[in-house]
């Protein structure tokens, strides 16, 4: 019988990424009505910048804040320039947009840097503590906080600031509230802007985590599209539960010989899971 614990443990601090990304990813589709795939992408330029930087000797600081900073220009700069020509445009059509934005960011990606195996070294590394027997590293602490902190302040913003309130008015009804005054562009723009930033947090985190892989982090938008899904892309607390759930499930199923190789299909499960359970109420009527 494996000892699950260290498995627990890691899949904590991986799940808090995916709660990072899947609390963008509603923010972002409550304000806009859009579906982020690229939220993945963008993570993952933010972290090969943060990598660039320190290779060349810079701070650590400052290359997170930097990759951090590139991730919320680049969402801000689609969300100024490219969105709003899709705005009327079908739910289909403005999420397609965003995995071909996700592609174009990979390919850059994979044509300046590669794919060669790398990895972002923090400096909270190399500091840790014990926990239950296993040795955590304040990486890993950090994620998790970051990901409960995150949400609690991302909740708090959408509740009692002015920005906030509008963007949940634009997610009940975007034609009404423009009528009302609400400057709908504005508020898109925050939207992308939070999105970014969640974005460079997580893949920042994820490249220390895991390994710094264009390919790999910008497939790491699945388990928080997921996530989001749980949460119906409205739900926060849901959807902080669905990252935390898929994170920790991927973790503890690794050591089982028979489905650890198939563990990337957990956020697939929950998605259709989560699907099915939605759509019971339908089903239930036309019967």
């Amino acid at each position: 019988m494996p000892d699950f614990t260290p498995f627990l443990v890691s899949g904590l601090a991986t799940a808090a990424t995916y709660v990072l990304s899947g609390v963008g990813i509603v923010v972002l589709y409550r304000a806009s009505g859009v579906v982020n795939f690229a939220q993945g992408a963008v993570g993952a330029l933010a972290a090969f910048i943060s990598w660039v930087i320190v290779e060349r000797g810079g701070p650590a600081e400052l290359s997170w804040i930097a990759g951090i900073a590139a991730a919320a220009a680049v969402s801000f700069l689609y969300g100024r320039v490219i969105a709003p020509r899709l705005a009327y445009s079908d739910p289909v059509m403005r999420a397609v947009a965003t995995l071909s934005f996700a592609l174009i960011l990979m390919g850059f990606m994979g044509y300046v840097w590669g794919e060669a195996p790398r990895r972002l070294r923090l400096p909270t590394d190399t500091m840790s503590f014990d926990l239950m027997g296993v040795r955590v590293t304040m990486t890993r602490a950090i994620a998790l906080a970051l990901g409960v902190l995150a949400t609690c302040v991302v909740m708090a913003f959408l509740s009692y600031s002015r920005v906030g309130l509008q963007m949940r008015a634009l997610a009940s009804n975007r034609e009404l509230s423009a009528m009302l005054g609400v400057r709908v562009f504005h508020v898109d723009g925050w939207a992308w802007v939070i999105s970014g930033v969640l974005a460079g947090v997580s893949g920042v985190l994820l490249a220390d985590l895991q390994r710094l892989s264009g390919q790999a982090l910008t497939f790491a938008v699945i388990p928080a599209i997921a996530a989001a899904v749980i949460g119906r892309f409205v739900s926060l607390p849901a959807t902080v539960a669905g990252g935390l759930a898929i994170g920790v499930c991927e973790a503890l199923l690794t050591p089982v010989p028979i489905v650890g190789p198939f563990r990337t299909a957990v956020p697939f499960l929950f998605a259709v899971g989560a699907l099915l359970w939605m759509q019971r109420k339908v089903t239930f009527v036309y019967r």
